[in-house]
């Protein structure tokens, strides 16, 4: 079966424009031993990276996004102070803060703090078309990438696992290869699926519907269900129609947030320049990729944020009257500055 002509077009064209938005930003400053401002990514790829470098370009202080190998990474280097910021999706922050999961062996991080969250991360199957993956059950047995050790992608496809009650023996094959590898994997026929926990539209998502004519496929079921009981850091989430391809209906799956953060010892002021740089020029972040583009500040302070914020973050909040000055540091509740101003903003 051919590509859909229109679809792809349409989405080549949208992202076109955010990548033409981004290299009009040209590169981020290195970081320098002064001023040491590096933003941890993730897959050189994927959105993660795309805000790094959105956010070196627009704070003053020379900055560098740089990529690593995910969520998991970017918080064990926090705590070890390998760098000063990181991406992280909410859910791989809420196990790190509470020291569960894969941080059940270095217990709680009580030194990480939040600045705020960014765009909603759906939980994404991709399925090539002739693999006969219909439904988050079929994926049993077929071979799938669940994502390099140390991605959040692989994170979440670890707590799904087990929602599920599979193992790895369930599958035919089970990869472990990165974000930006994966879709040519699938198109060579290396494996039937892959799973991306990611912001969209994709590129490489895209790519594999491009190349190989990849659809794809509800995550949903009993399974999904007790996970979104259970789980305060998961939502549900849905991916429009025919944002990848013409016949591609919306799509229901679960997701999280992305998060940016740092830790305790991290300069305040340093934290205060970021956090305000990005506010007062949210206008025009919000352009920079349709994953922001639903984004409001009073979301992006509350949502997905289980660790503290950081003293920095709270500052300029205050500032705002989007929180009261008595707020301690770690209640990321909206204040009621916030929805006193959202109010005089809709009359």
């Amino acid at each position: 079966m051919g590509i859909p002509i229109l679809a792809s077009q349409r989405l080549s064209q949208l992202t076109g424009s955010v990548l033409l938005s981004v290299l009009a930003l040209g590169s981020a400053s290195p970081a320098s031993a002064d001023t040491p401002l590096v933003i941890a990514t993730a897959s050189p790829t994927g959105v993660y990276h795309i805000t790094g470098r959105i956010l070196c370009r627009l704070v003053q202080t020379p900055c560098e996004a740089r990529p690593s190998g995910g969520s998991v990474d970017n918080l064990r280097a926090l705590r070890a102070d390998e760098v000063p910021i990181a991406l992280a999706q909410s859910d791989l922050q809420y196990h790190a803060v509470s020291g569960t999961e894969g941080f059940a062996e270095a217990g709680p991080d009580e030194s990480l703090r939040a600045l705020f969250s960014v765009h909603s991360e759906p939980f994404t199957l991709v399925a090539r078309r002739d693999a006969g993956i219909d439904t988050l059950d079929d994926l049993a047995g077929h071979s799938v990438n669940i994502g390099n050790p140390g991605s959040g992608q692989r994170g979440t496809m670890l707590q799904l696992m087990e929602a599920q009650d599979w193992t790895f023996s369930d599958f035919a094959v089970v990869n472990e290869l990165p974000a930006d590898q994966q879709s040519m994997e699938l198109c060579h026929g290396n494996i039937d699926a892959m799973v991306y926990t990611v912001g969209h539209p994709d590129t490489s998502i895209r790519q594999a519907v491009d190349l190989c004519d990849a659809v794809l496929v509800n995550v949903e079921g009993p399974a999904v269900d007790a996970l979104l009981e259970n789980a305060p850091y998961y939502s549900q989430a849905t991916i429009p129609a025919g944002l990848y391809y013409e016949d591609q209906p919306e799509i229901t799956t679960f997701g999280v947030r992305a998060t940016l953060l740092t830790n305790e010892s991290t300069d305040p002021d340093l934290v205060y320049e970021l956090v305000s740089t990005l506010f007062d020029n949210f206008d025009r972040f919000t352009t920079f990729h349709p994953a922001y583009s639903v984004l409001t500040p009073e979301t992006m302070i509350e949502d997905g944020l289980s660790a503290p914020l950081h003293e920095g973050a709270l500052r300029y909040y205050q500032e705002q009257g989007w929180m009261e000055d008595d707020d301690a540091v770690g209640e990321n509740g909206m204040g009621d500055g916030v929805e006193e101003e959202t109010k005089e903003e809709g009359e």
